[in-house]
């Protein structure tokens, strides 16, 4: 099950990961693409357990996190790894395209 990211916790829990490699979903219960790769990512979550970090944020109820890394559109899901953003997807895409994003990061 994907691991739900708050403001509160986002450093400790995704940019503390390490070379770990952590996808977040930043997504809102009203947006439509939102509720479309919301499953996708509860499988990538299971599919990826033990080897990335999945998870997402809901961006009415954290507004600091999005903000700070420039997301103006949602869904939006970023890949940090070491902290950083590595790579970025935006709007409602195929799972091949985020696990082809995480299986760049595993190598």
């Amino acid at each position: 099950m994907a691991l739900e990211f708050s403001d509160s916790n986002f450093e400790q829990e995704v940019l503390n990961s390490g070379d770990t490699p952590v996808l977040v979903d930043f997504w809102a219960e009203w947006c439509g693409p939102c509720r479309m790769i919301g499953p996708l990512v509860e499988e990538l979550a299971t599919e990826y357990e033990g080897k990335a970090i999945i998870g997402k944020m809901n961006i009415d109820n954290n507004p600091g996190t999005p903000m700070k890394y420039g997301v103006r559109s949602i869904p939006t899901l970023l890949v940090f790894k070491n902290g950083e953003v590595v790579d970025k997807v935006v709007g409602a895409v195929p799972k091949t395209t985020l696990s082809d994003k995480l299986d760049n990061q595993l190598r």
